[in-house]
């Protein structure tokens, strides 16, 4: 039986186990911290449960493929419920939008607020259904080694039958005109990590995503889904150690055989590093093993940081939904603040997520759990008094579409940004989400899911490919495994 340690509990690291396992590997996981799910981990404390990082329940369908491999459902493991309204947007003071689940609804919201935007929308999410069957049907199921994956006619001839590679912004442009609808055409690329003026249009395929599949929650929080992904993967050999942070990647004769971690040598005829890839290559490799440069991550692009407060009130919080966007200030000048000149926001937009909104499950009777969060720019200097600074510039804003001050019902906070990024995960520079998803980090243009120089070295989560994103990460998982199969299968014997 050949061997394989995968590095770290993130649903990328977790989806490999449990899709190696299957196909007959022997599968060890190491992670640096107490408990699995890299960002998807869960905060504990006086009765609240926090979503430490994933709150959108975004393509179920990925969620269930992937249990469909082991002969598991969704239902077997966590109770699933669509979200009604999806979210809601509020664009300053006494404009709040709630968007309606039922396509039906919101092909009439749309027509309310712009004459002839109703059927545009059906336009605009017909053509978003092609790129989204197109992406999640040819395109992220590839491990990207070269551009010849993507070279077949069906591939191609779908391709050129949508825009694609014009940006996303005109795109949503070219369908409405009221600047609100044009803003939530463009919010979902925010989890791909780039502005939408640098988005390609292939990725309105996140409009049919948020719209047409839906905003899911897992009963219980993102934890219950980490759960199940855990157990999935036990119950296919794998065995997860947690408190055993990697110091290296042994190589031999150009091979890697294994990691030392905090606990010693383990060995293993494939390994896979689920941590972040940054890290993987510039610190547990030597400096002729490593794949990429220093400055060629100088250069990369990378998704956003965040700035996170997660908050209990000792009271209920109206006019608020499970998640709602505070876009009451400008996008293009928080982008570029993010993007073009990194700094910290002057205006922020924000998001809050109040699950205890759909689940009694997270929060004392009659109270609400609350998690703020403020994008930003990664690598940026993280104090204290910074964090101090923005909570209350938020609380300020959210106190003005509550009509009260929320601060003195605070009876729980902690905040959580670029310094525990990094101190948590490795993260590079800090970041949230990963590497951007623009024109130029797409594909085989990502860092690569294979070592080019080192043997029986694979990578897999939102630095590589397919992207940032949970359904992202959990296709990352399964692909790396396919490939892993297909390049250590045994080469038939001649009679």
């Amino acid at each position: 039986m050949k061997t394989a340690l995968v590095i770290g509990t993130g649903f990328a690291g977790l989806a490999a186990a449990a899709s190696l396992a299957r196909r007959g590997f022997r599968v060890t996981v190491v992670e640096k911290n107490a408990e699995p799910g890299g960002r998807a981990r869960v905060w504990r404390d006086r009765g609240f449960t926090f979503d430490m990082g994933p709150s959108f329940y975004w393509m179920p369908e990925v969620f269930e493929r992937f249990l469909a491999e082991f002969g598991e459902r969704v239902e077997d493991h966590y109770d699933l419920v669509r979200l009604d309204p999806s979210y809601s947007v509020v664009f300053g003071p006494g404009d709040k939008w709630s968007i309606p689940a039922d396509p039906i609804a919101l092909r009439a919201f749309f027509e309310s607020k712009e004459k002839g935007a109703g059927a545009q929308l059906d336009r605009f999410l017909a053509e978003a259904k092609l790129k989204y069957d197109l992406g999640m049907g040819e395109l992220v199921y590839r491990p990207s080694l070269s551009w010849g994956e993507y070279m077949h006619p069906g591939l191609i001839g779908g391709l050129l039958k949508t825009n694609v590679f014009r940006s996303l912004r005109k795109h949503v442009q070219g369908h409405f005109s009221d600047e609100r609808l044009r803003l939530l055409m463009e919010f979902p690329v925010l989890f791909l990590g780039a502005a939408p003026q640098n988005t390609p249009a292939l990725y309105s395929l996140m409009n049919y995503a948020d719209m047409e599949l839906g905003t899911w929650y897992p009963m219980g929080g993102m934890g219950k889904v980490v759960d199940a992904f855990v157990r999935v993967a036990e119950k296919q050999g794998a065995t997860i150690r947690c408190n055993e942070p990697v110091k290296r990647i042994v190589i031999e004769n150009g091979k890697a055989v294994g990691v030392e971690t905090t606990n010693g040598m383990l060995r293993a005829d494939i390994v896979v590093a689920g941590a972040d890839y940054h890290h993987v290559d510039q610190e547990l490799l030597p400096a002729e093993a490593r794949g990429y440069s220093d400055g060629y991550w100088k250069k990369r692009t990378m998704a956003p940081s965040g700035l996170l407060f997660y908050l209990g009130f000792d009271r209920q919080l109206p006019d608020l939904e499970h998640h709602t966007l505070f876009f009451d200030e400008s996008l293009d000048k928080h982008s570029a603040e993010i993007y073009d000149k990194p700094e910290w926001p002057s205006r922020p937009l924000f998001y809050t997520s109040c699950a205890s909104k759909t689940d009694p499950s997270v929060a004392p009777a009659g109270k609400e759990n609350m998690v703020i969060l403020i994008p930003i720019a990664p690598g940026l200097d993280d104090r204290e008094e910074t964090r101090e600074r923005y909570y209350n510039v938020v609380m300020e804003r959210l106190g003005k579409h509550l009509g009260f001050d929320p601060r003195p019902h605070v009876e729980l906070k902690r905040s959580y940004s670029i310094n525990d990024l990094r101190a948590d995960y490795n993260a590079f520079r800090g970041n949230a989400y990963g590497m951007a998803n623009t024109i130029m980090q797409t594909g085989p243009l990502r860092p690569s899911m294979k070592s080019s120089k080192v043997k029986g070295l694979y990578y897999t989560g939102q630095l590589t490919v397919p992207g940032p994103g949970v359904p992202p990460a959990i296709i990352s998982g399964q692909v790396v495994a396919e490939l892993i199969e297909k390049e250590t299968a045994r080469k038939p014997t001649k009679a």
